[in-house]
């Protein structure tokens, strides 16, 4: 659990470290139509974790997937990576809901503390938590958590490809 718990820690540095790197004045500028800003990126980020916090604080009835170390490996290196775009639920878009990035990234790391704390509390019980993700189906709730952390390094990536869309040369 303790790589786990540093996972979550590891995509939250690189989280912010990303949005940090745009500059205020960019960060609502939209490289497109139909596209996200950083701030659209941020909010996300912290609805679609607030949602997974959800899923494992009220865990499906039933037995969770079994333990499968080859399963959160494949997580962990198929979620960052956006060769594959992916659409987010409706109920994860964003809706304006920060004034800054600074606002939002306060949200952001309130929200990824309480998910350290509450891995670090479950611990290897996380294991017995079962959710149902709509991309990967049923999943137990250490799964969960290290998809958490990888859909961090997803947009941590979106954000770089933003800001090299957005930055003025």
């Amino acid at each position: 659990m303790i790589e786990l718990i540093k996972t979550l820690e590891d995509s939250r540095d690189e989280f912010i470290a990303a949005a940090q790197s745009v500059p205020e004045a960019l960060t609502k500028t939209k490289p497109g139509e139909g596209r996200w800003s950083v701030l659209d990126c941020v909010e996300h980020i912290v609805i679609a974790e607030g949602r997974f916090m959800n899923w494992l604080r009220n865990p499906l009835p039933g037995p969770a997937p079994p333990e499968n170390k080859g399963k959160e490996v494949m997580l962990a290196q198929r979620l960052p990576d956006r060769t594959n775009k992916a659409q987010a639920p409706e109920a994860s878009h964003p809706t304006g809901g920060f004034a800054n990035l600074t606002e939002a990234l306060d949200e952001f790391r309130t929200v990824r503390a309480r998910t350290i704390q509450f891995a670090q509390e479950k611990g290897t019980e996380l294991y017995k938590i079962s959710a149902k993700h709509p991309f990967f189906g049923p999943v137990n709730g250490t799964e969960l958590v290290g998809m958490i952390a990888a859909h961090g390094r997803r947009h941590a990536a979106q954000i770089r490809e933003i800001k090299e869309q957005v930055t003025i040369p």
